[in-house]
């Protein structure tokens, strides 16, 4: 198959814009919480669709009367909280367009994305934000930005303050100016290439497609359905599952800090959770290394054996009976256990992002939690397609979304249409060319399509690597794999016009210790030691011979170097959405690579 299209399963009148999604809730009889914020020792206090709404306007008020015209850009920068979600559709409620911020992005960041958008004011989460947006605009000359309000000072109820003598006339007037083709959001690349390029996304992106996908997902979003937001918000995969929790009428709790995601997870006991695949890698691993800590790693490994055989069997259509009584012995010993551990109730899990590896998916699905593997872009209002619990096909991205149509290229390049695609990159016309063709987009991804529609990602188009021999390779094939490990932090595979392929590897901080315990090793060995460790060399050595075995030997691993440092947001290596910026590491790694290949063959 080499081209499907899915027909939308609801029509949106065109009037109507993201707050109609909010409003409809607010007004009915149920008047449902949607909202809900933390409250003392580890409560969490529930905020009625209504009482949102009221608040939402209040602040949109405040913007109105603090002269900020109709479609005029406001940035958005702070932590995953309630506040974020509140200030996002009180500009909508505004007539406005968000413009987010990673609450981590630097000055001179923060001065491209707020002076290329054109933003005249911004509402940030702390003093620190504030200081930077300040420091960027002085920098950059950014005059247009009059206001800055602050989450955790008074800027909030400044806000309510001056809005009180706003009419709910004037409001409405504002609310209702916007509708389908308006824009809501300007959200700027992650930038793993080049400086970020503004994504410009309007309410049908996010309306439409909410509406559909809820109509598509009706097992996992639904009405009194809740889950907990911990991804960044000025990511488009949480935006758009924060607008599809309204639209669906699901509790949705926020969490700033994921060094308090399994606390929060226990309290809040969420339906559906969204991750990343890094995300559901540290769950798996975290719960062997507790295992093997415990002496139970036996266990574990035969549990997840049989989890894995399990959900195997069962998309095959038929499981045999001793595996059934083996998965449900397990149930008891393992199984319940992690999910107790992520809330007890979570039963699907979206991720998207990156590619999450058919073992992890088969692992989760067989304890009793579907990861619903999706795939989109920020272009894309994130889903262009997803699994659903009735369409599942572990090891895909699913099938088109209502709406939606994915085409493969001649090249292999998948290309997207539909209710999710972008209009196109802010004041960038001179783009328009080499992102569409005959009206698809290109998502610089290549993919295939297998007989009943299932997308399946292969590998990212400006990635593939061409030895010098001429061989393509896609490096996430080798890097997931590796990458899978609890010992391994990151991977990233070189070899681009080289003589063969080499990987740099670093280490994970985290799981660290406990190999070092299990190998009779200094428990103070620090990563920059570690790494130079004859011990840590073999099992980084096994790693890469096994994922070498599911390549040609042309695409395989001949040498690797175990880097001292992580690659993380911080070193400049990681995007906020924790993928690998490659040009980045292959510039700041350049010392290492150049000796890797400092002899014609290779040392092993």
């Amino acid at each position: 198959m080499q081209e499907l299209a899915v027909p939308p399963m609801v029509d949106t009148p065109p009037q109507s814009n993201i707050t109609d999604l909010l409003l409809r809730h607010a007004r009915s009889a149920a008047n449902p919480p949607l909202l809900v914020k933390p409250g003392p020792n580890g409560s969490w206090i529930d905020i009625s669709a209504a009482e949102f709404a009221a608040d939402a306007a209040a602040l949109a008020k405040g913007f109105i009367a603090s002269g900020i015209e109709p479609g005029a850009r406001i940035g958005l920068m702070a932590r995953t909280r309630y506040e974020w979600t509140l200030v996002d559709f009180a500009i909508w409620f505004a007539g406005c367009v968000t413009v987010p911020v990673y609450e981590t992005s630097s000055p001179s960041q923060v001065a491209w994305i707020l002076g290329d958008s054109h933003a005249v004011a911004a509402v940030v989460e702390a003093p620190r934000h504030e200081s930077v947006v300040r420091q960027a605009a002085h920098q950059e000359g950014l005059e247009k930005i009059t206001d800055i309000w602050q989450m955790d000072g008074n800027g909030l109820d400044a806000l309510r303050k001056a809005g009180a003598s706003i009419s709910d006339e004037v409001l409405e007037e504002r609310r209702s100016s916007t509708n389908m083709d308006s824009l809501a959001t300007i959200i700027y690349t992650s930038g793993t290439t080049g400086r970020p390029k503004g994504c410009e996304l309007t309410h049908s992106n996010f309306v439409a497609l909410s509406e559909n996908a809820a109509a598509a997902l009706p097992e996992c979003v639904y009405p009194g359905a809740s889950t907990i937001m911990f991804l960044p918000l000025a990511h488009v995969f949480a935006r758009y599952i924060s607008v599809l929790s309204v639209a669906a009428g699901v509790r949705v709790a926020h969490t700033a800090d994921v060094k308090n995601l399994l606390p929060d997870l226990q309290s809040f006991q969420p339906n559906f959770i969204l991750a990343v695949p890094r995300v559901f890698e540290k769950v798996y691993n975290s719960s062997m290394l507790k295992a093997e800590d415990g002496g139970k790693g036996k266990i574990f490994h035969a549990g997840a054996d049989v989890a894995i055989a399990f959900s195997r069997a069962e998309a095959a259509g038929k499981i045999p009976l001793a595996l059934k009584l083996k998965h449900k012995l397990f149930d008891v010993l393992l199984y319940s256990k992690i999910r107790t551990a992520m809330g007890g109730k979570v039963v699907h899990a979206v991720s998207g992002g990156a590619p999450l590896g058919e073992r992890l998916g088969h692992f989760f699905h067989g304890i009793g939690l579907t990861i619903l593997e999706g795939y989109g872009l920020t272009e894309t209002t994130a889903p262009i397609t997803v699994n659903t619990p009735t369409h599942l096909k572990i090891g895909t991205v699913g099938r088109p979304l209502p709406g939606n149509a994915v085409k493969i290229a001649d090249d292999g390049e998948i290309l997207a249409k539909g209710f999710c695609v972008m209009r196109g990159y802010y004041n960038r016309p001179d783009l328009e060319a080499e992102t569409f063709v005959d009206g698809w987009f290109r998502t610089g991804d290549i993919g295939e399509l297998d007989e009943e529609g299932f997308l399946r990602i292969t590998g990212r188009k400006k990635e593939i690597i061409v030895t010098a021999s001429g061989k393509n390779v896609i490096p996430a094939m080798l890097e997931d794999q590796i990458r899978a490990d609890s010992l391994v932090s990151q991977c990233v595979v070189v070899g681009d016009a080289r003589p063969f392929i080499a990987a740099l590897i670093t280490l994970d901080v985290d799981a660290l210790p406990g190999w070092l315990a299990r190998h009779q090793l200094p428990a103070e060995t620090t990563i920059a030691q570690a790494a130079e460790l004859s011990q840590v060399h073999e099992a980084i050595s096994a790693l890469v011979e096994k994922a070498n075995t599911t390549v040609s030997r042309a695409e395989a691993i001949k040498e690797f170097r175990i880097v001292p440092t992580d690659f993380t947001e911080d070193s400049g290596h990681l995007t906020p959405s924790l993928k690998i910026k490659r040009a980045q590491v292959l510039k700041d790694y350049d010392a290492i690579i150049q000796e890797i290949y400092s002899g014609s063959k290779p040392r092993a």
